[in-house]
């Protein structure tokens, strides 16, 4: 009788090995779900902890950003004239000038140095090469040589620089 039981009993324990194998396979994958799951959720929350203070210090440095104001230009009436030789023969160059700003209070408190802005340019004017003068090379060098001039002076009367551009509204050269 003996034998006729141990067959099964030997059944039995080679039955019961595959589900206790199957079992184990079960719990490591789910403990491997958990970790993968864990460390998914430990990353998003300390991604979205920090993600708040990002986008408050974006937001900051966007209204920090100064708003460029509308420019505001100013001409300088009557024109300039100013006369060369060359070559023995008299030539006259005639400027219209504007100063663009983006300041009315800087404007204004260079206007009061007017004299003094008008002087710098004819001096400016005069000494040019009437020969450079008639490239568009030679007179945008000459725009930029004012628009120098004139901030300098701005700088050393006002404080602040004030006057954004020189521009030549109108140019003729004789």
């Amino acid at each position: 009788m003996a034998k006729k039981n141990a067959p099964p009993a030997a059944a039995a324990e080679a039955g019961s090995k595959p589900p206790g194998k199957m079992k184990l396979i079960i719990v490591i994958v789910l403990v491997l779900l958990v970790a993968v799951g864990a460390s998914i959720g430990g990353t998003w929350f300390f991604l979205s902890k920090d993600a708040p203070k990002e986008d408050a210090a974006h937001e900051q440095a966007e209204h920090a950003a100064p708003v460029k104001q509308p420019a505001i230009y100013e001409e300088l009436t009557p024109a300039f004239v100013v006369n060369f030789t060359q070559n023995g023969r008299a030539r006259y160059m005639q400027v219209s000038v504007a100063l663009m700003t983006r300041d009315q209070a800087g404007l204004d408190a260079l206007k009061v140095h007017m004299p003094v802005l008008r002087n710098n340019l004819v001096m400016l004017f005069s000494g040019q090469d009437f020969a450079t003068l008639v490239t568009p090379v030679g007179k945008e060098m000459l725009r930029q040589q004012a628009t120098a001039s004139v901030q300098q002076l701005a700088e050393k009367e006002t404080g602040k620089v004030t006057v954004e551009q020189v521009l030549f509204t109108n140019l003729v050269l004789q």
